[in-house]
C-alpha cells in the first residue's frame, strides 16, 4: 500500500517541477553528449526514474543516431526501498526496449561511498562513454559534511556535465535555527504553490507524509550531524573545480514556454547569474544550474 501511495505522490511531484526535469537539466544534458555513442549517468537522486524515460525518448531523434544508455544511480537502503527500484528499473527498461534503445541501469549502495572513503573503486566507467552526472544538492542533506567528499568523487569520473538543483532547504551556511527556518520556510512556500494548482487534500497529505516529512527529518538529522556552519553549497562546488555552465537560449524559451502553459497563475521561472529558477507569487521554488570541471 506505501508503494502505491508513494507512486501517486512521486507523479504528483514531479508534474510540479516537470519544466526543471524535462525541459531544464534534460536539455542540458542532452546537448552535453550530443555527440557521443555511449552516454554514461551517473544519478543521486533516480526516484522513479521519470526524469530518465524524457530523457530516453530524445535519443532517437538525434541526427547522429541512437546512443546507448547506462544509469548508474546511487541510493541509500534507507530512503529506497528494493521493491520500488526495482519496479523502476523494469519499467525503464522496458520503455528503452519499446523505443530501441539499448539500456542498462545499476543501482550502487550510496552508503558504501563513505565506507571506501569516496573513491573510485565502486565505480566503473568506460574511456568511449560520454559521463553526465544528476546531483541534486538535497542529495547529500542528511550528510552535509560528506558534500565536499562528494564533489571530489564526481570529479574523478571527469563529467562532461553535472545538472543540480536546489530546494533552497540546504543552507548549511546558516546558524542552525536560520537553516532550519529557511528550510520550514520553502517547504511552505511549496504547500502553497500546490494549494495554486488544486491539488487535491488527500493528495496532499500524501504530499505531506511522503515527501516533507522525510525531507525534513532528513535536513534536521542532517543539521544536528554537522551542526557547524559550511560554506554555500556553491563555493563548494567551485573549490572543489567546477565552473557554472549558461544554460542555452533553447532551454531558457522552452522552461518559460512549459510556465506560461501552467493552468495556475503565479508562477514564472527568471534567469539568475548563471541559474533557471522558478519562483511562485515571487517566492523561490526551486532553482536549477549546470556545471562542469
Amino acid at each position: 500500500m506505501k508503494l502505491v501511495l508513494s507512486l501517486v505522490v512521486a507523479k504528483i511531484y514531479i508534474s510540479i517541477y516537470i519544466y526543471i526535469y524535462i525541459f531544464t537539466c534534460n536539455q542540458a544534458l542532452l546537448e552535453a553528449v550530443d555527440d557521443a555513442n555511449r552516454i554514461h549517468i551517473v544519478d543521486f537522486d533516480i526516484g522513479f526514474g521519470a526524469q530518465w524515460a524524457s530523457f530516453m525518448q530524445e535519443l532517437p531523434l538525434r541526427n547522429r543516431g541512437t546512443p546507448s544508455l547506462k544509469i548508474t544511480a546511487f541510493a541509500s537502503p534507507s530512503t529506497h526501498h528494493p521493491v520500488e527500484l526495482g519496479l523502476m528499473k523494469e519499467n525503464l527498461t522496458q520503455f528503452a526496449n519499446e523505443i530501441g534503445i539499448s539500456f542498462e541501469l545499476e543501482v550502487c549502495n550510496f552508503d558504501i561511498l563513505e565506507q571506501t572513503s569516496y573513491t573510485l573503486s565502486v565505480f566503473q566507467t568506460n574511456e568511449n562513454e560520454a559521463v553526465a552526472v544528476n546531483f541534486p544538492i538535497w542529495s547529500s542533506s542528511s550528510q552535509p559534511a560528506a558534500l565536499p567528499n562528494l564533489l571530489r568523487f564526481i570529479k574523478q569520473l571527469s563529467p562532461r556535465i553535472v545538472v543540480s538543483l536546489d530546494r533552497g532547504c540546504d543552507r548549511f551556511d546558516l546558524p542552525f535555527p536560520q537553516h532550519i527556518l529557511q528550510a520550514l520556510q520553502s517547504y511552505i512556500i511549496l504547500l502553497e504553490s500546490l494549494d495554486a494548482v488544486n491539488v487535491p487534500s488527500d493528495a496532499l497529505n500524501k504530499i505531506e507524509r511522503f515527501l516533507l516529512q522525510p525531507s525534513i527529518e532528513s535536513t534536521v538529522l542532517g543539521r544536528l550531524r554537522a551542526p557547524d556552519k559550511m560554506p554555500l553549497w556553491k563555493t563548494l562546488f567551485a573549490s572543489a573545480g567546477f565552473t557554472p555552465l549558461t544554460f542555452s537560449n533553447f532551454t531558457e524559451t522552452q522552461a518559460e514556454c512549459v510556465v506560461k502553459r501552467t493552468p495556475a497563475r503565479g508562477f514564472h521561472v527568471e534567469k539568475r547569474q548563471a541559474s533557471l529558477v522558478l519562483y511562485w507569487q515571487r517566492r523561490e521554488l526551486i532553482s536549477a544550474s549546470a556545471w562542469r570541471c
